[in-house]
C-alpha cells in the first residue's frame, strides 16, 4: 500500500515537472486550445442559464394572475355598462324626440304623461299616470301614444289618474276600416294564458271584404269620448259569422311596453 502511494506521488511530481518545464508561450497555446474545445459547451451553458433566469423573472404567481384577471374582468364589466348606458341614452333621446315631434304635429292639444305603475293582476286592463286634475286632466279623456290609441281616463285625482286600456273588454270604441264603409265596435278580448289580449271589431257586415293590413281608426261618433281619426290598429283576420262579421285587430300601440303617453285635452 505504501509502495502504491509512492508510485502515485512520483507520477504527480513528474507531471508537475513537465508542466513547469513548459514555456509561458506554450502554456498560453495549450490554454487557448482548451478554450476552443470547451467554448461551445460553455456558451450553451451560459445561454441556458440566461434563458432560465429570464423565464424565472417572467413567471408570475397564481395570486398575481388571479388579481390581474379580476382587474381585467372589472374593467370589462365597466366598459359593457358604459356601452349599454350609451345605447340606452341614445334610445331614450330618440324616443323623446319622436314623442315631441308627434306632439307638435298632432291636431290635438296633448298633455305628456308617464306610466307610474302597472298591477300584475290587471296588466292589460289599467295603468296609472303621473297627471291629474291639477294638470287639467278630467275623466273620460282619450290617452294615446305616437303609435295609436291607448285608452281613456277613468278615476282622476290631483296628480294621478287611472287609464282604462284599450285591451280591456270594457273599453269600447266606435271604429271604421280605412278605405271601406265598414264600421263597428272595437274592444279588448281576453285570451288563454298570459298572452296579450286581442282586439276585436264586431258588428261588421258578414260579407265585408276586409284584408289583413287594412288600418282601423276611431270613427268619431257624435258625443263619443274618442275623436275621429286616431289609429287603433290593423286587420289581422276577418271572420264571417252567422249574423255579422268580426275582425281581429293588431293594436297599433305596444301595450306590453307602455312608458310615455299623451292625454288628449282637446283640439288645438
Amino acid at each position: 500500500m505504501k509502495k502504491l502511494h509512492l508510485i502515485l506521488l512520483g507520477v504527480a511530481v513528474l507531471i508537475a515537472v513537465v508542466f513547469l518545464s513548459f514555456s509561458s508561450e506554450r502554456m498560453r497555446s495549450w490554454q487557448s486550445g482548451y478554450l476552443r474545445v470547451s467554448s461551445p459547451a460553455l456558451q450553451a451553458g451560459s445561454a441556458i442559464s440566461g434563458q432560465v433566469a429570464k423565464l424565472q423573472k417572467g413567471l408570475k404567481t397564481l395570486d398575481q394572475l388571479e388579481e390581474e384577471n379580476a382587474v381585467l374582468t372589472a374593467q370589462n364589466n365597466e366598459l359593457r355598462a358604459a356601452s349599454q348606458l350609451s345605447g340606452d341614452l341614445a334610445s331614450e333621446n330618440q324616443r323623446l324626440r319622436s314623442a315631441l315631434d308627434y306632439r307638435e304635429r298632432s291636431a290635438f292639444k296633448l298633455l305628456p304623461a308617464q306610466i307610474m305603475s302597472r298591477d300584475a293582476s290587471s296588466w292589460w286592463n289599467t295603468v296609472k299616470i303621473n297627471r291629474g286634475f291639477a294638470q287639467g286632466v278630467d275623466a273620460a279623456q282619450p290617452v294615446l301614444t305616437a303609435e295609436g290609441l291607448v285608452g281613456r281616463t277613468t278615476t282622476v285625482s290631483k296628480d294621478i289618474s287611472i287609464i282604462l286600456l284599450l285591451t280591456d273588454e270594457n273599453c269600447q270604441v266606435a271604429a271604421r276600416v280605412e278605405g271601406t264603409n265598414e264600421q263597428g265596435i272595437l274592444s279588448g278580448q281576453r285570451v288563454a294564458g298570459n298572452a296579450s289580449p286581442e282586439l276585436v271589431l264586431n258588428f261588421l257586415n258578414r260579407d265585408a271584404n276586409l284584408q289583413p293590413g287594412m288600418k282601423v281608426f276611431t270613427a268619431g261618433v257624435s258625443g263619443a269620448v274618442f275623436p275621429a281619426g286616431i289609429l287603433l290598429g290593423v286587420i289581422k283576420e276577418f271572420r264571417a259569422r252567422e249574423l255579422d262579421g268580426q275582425a281581429i285587430v293588431e293594436p297599433a300601440a305596444d301595450f306590453a311596453r307602455l312608458e310615455d303617453v299623451f292625454v288628449v285635452l282637446g283640439s288645438k
